[in-house]
Formats: C-alpha cells, sequence, structure tokens
C-alpha cells in the first residue's frame, strides 16, 4: 500500500530506515554490569544486587553469626534481607550514587559504587555532605 503511494526513490530509503531501526539494539540496561552478588572485604556479608523500579538496591543474603549478633545486639532488625544499597541510579560509566545502609548503627549515608573491574566494587559512603567518607572493595562471588 504504502508503495503505491510513494515513488521509488523515496521508498528504498524509507525501508532501508525501518529496517536499520527495528535491527538496532535496545537501550542498555544502566545495572546490567553490576548485578550479581558481591561480598565485602571480610567477607562476612553478601549483598545481592537487583532492580528495584528503575534504581538499583542490593540485599544481604549471607552474613556470618557475628555480622548477625552486632546488629541484633544493638537493638536493629535482622540482618538477612536487609537492603544495604538502597535507590542507587547511574550517574556515570561504572558509577552509580544512591544510599547505603549501616546495620549496625541503624543508618543510612550518601554513597557512591564505582565499577574498578568486572568482579572489583568500590563502595564509599560519606557524612555530614561528604567531607568524611569510607570506602570499601566488594568482590564478585
Amino acid at each position: 500500500m504504502i508503495a503505491a503511494l510513494l515513488p521509488a526513490p523515496l521508498l528504498v530509503p524509507l525501508l532501508s530506515g525501518v529496517l536499520l531501526a527495528a535491527a538496532a539494539p535496545a537501550v542498555a540496561d544502566p545495572h546490567a554490569a553490576i548485578l550479581g552478588t558481591w561480598h565485602n572485604p571480610k567477607n562476612s556479608v553478601a549483598v545481592k544486587t537487583g532492580r528495584c523500579g528503575d534504581k538499583l538496591c542490593g540485599w544481604v543474603i549471607r552474613a556470618t553469626e557475628k555480622a548477625k549478633a552486632d546488629v541484633t545486639s544493638k537493638g536493629y532488625p535482622p540482618l538477612l534481607g536487609t537492603a544495604l544499597l538502597r535507590d542507587y541510579r547511574a550517574t556515570g560509566t561504572s558509577r552509580w550514587s544512591g544510599q547505603i545502609y549501616v546495620p549496625d548503627m541503624g543508618r543510612a549515608f550518601g554513597s557512591t559504587v564505582t565499577m574498578v573491574d568486572a568482579d572489583t566494587l568500590n563502595v564509599k559512603g560519606c557524612l555530614i555532605g561528604g567531607f568524611i567518607c569510607k570506602s570499601q572493595i566488594w568482590r564478585r562471588d
């Protein structure tokens, strides 16, 4: 039907554009590289990252007995299932910003996560508008 309405010189570029658009890859998922299970430097906690709406979150899926006891002895909720990484959004190539929850303090802080390589994250949390910060290197399980 369209071919009957358009002259041949216009039809070829139009069809080529439609075919190219159909073959183009979908927009890349900004969280794909970071999805998986990660553990902290002491291997006392493992966090599984995943999508939470259009953002990235990470939940505790494994913890040592000592780590669990440290949190419950201070009156905070059980460690397993707790979202440590909250509402992170991509802020650059291999970089996300959000809130990190520190279970034994019962507080969340501003944070950035940067992928150093495919199996290494630099997780940084800051107090007082970024003046006091602490970083940890997390490894992929």
